[in-house]
């Protein structure tokens, strides 16, 4: 099955991330489709990628990355349970990946100021030396690919147990001016 190339236009996408995260912040409740979902993640990353850049640029190395995946980590939460309530399952599976992930983070910014208290910005932070910090990570990890090959599996036709069948994302008009 061959990608829509209307889901490509960098409008759709930027408007799937915006509603997500202003309307729908952590909304758990209905379905959501395959390409709504995979859209907010991709727009995520990037987000994430250029808070990293820009906090490397500035000095903070991964610190400002961290804090903005961390404020991401519930809308994205939110949206992959509505996907795995599409697939028929019950959304709380998403909580595998976001509580061990979730810890990693706060762990990852805990340990940044931490050394940076210490040391100033320049090294690593010290967290990373910690087992428990690999740990969850190796754990965060896993639970989230287990969650993304969920994601990933078609949606059911028709209503389920979560609601009806989610619509297409198709781009909302611009509201006129006044």
């Amino acid at each position: 099955m061959a990608m829509d190339p209307k889901y490509l236009d960098p409008q759709l996408i930027i408007d799937i991330f915006r509603r997500n995260v202003t309307e729908h912040y952590y909304d758990t409740n209905g379905r959501v489709t395959r390409p709504e979902f995979w859209l907010f993640v991709l727009a995520c990353a990037v987000v994430t990628l250029i808070a990293s850049i820009v906090g490397s640029i500035v000095g903070y190395g991964g610190l400002l990355g961290a804090i903005v995946h961390l404020a991401l980590l519930l809308p994205l939460a939110g949206l992959g349970a509505r996907r795995i309530q599409d697939t028929g399952k019950s959304g709380t599976i998403v909580w595998l990946a976001v509580i061990p992930v979730g810890l990693n983070l706060i762990l990852t910014v805990w340990g940044y100021i931490a050394w940076s208290s210490a040391f100033g910005w320049y090294g690593y932070g010290g967290y990373y030396y910690w087992p428990a910090g690999g740990l969850l990570g190796l754990l965060g990890l896993l639970a989230a690919l287990y969650v993304a090959y969920l994601c990933a599996q078609p949606g059911t036709t028709g209503p389920n147990a979560f609601g009806p069948e989610p619509s297409r994302p198709e781009l909302t008009a611009p509201k006129a001016a006044t």
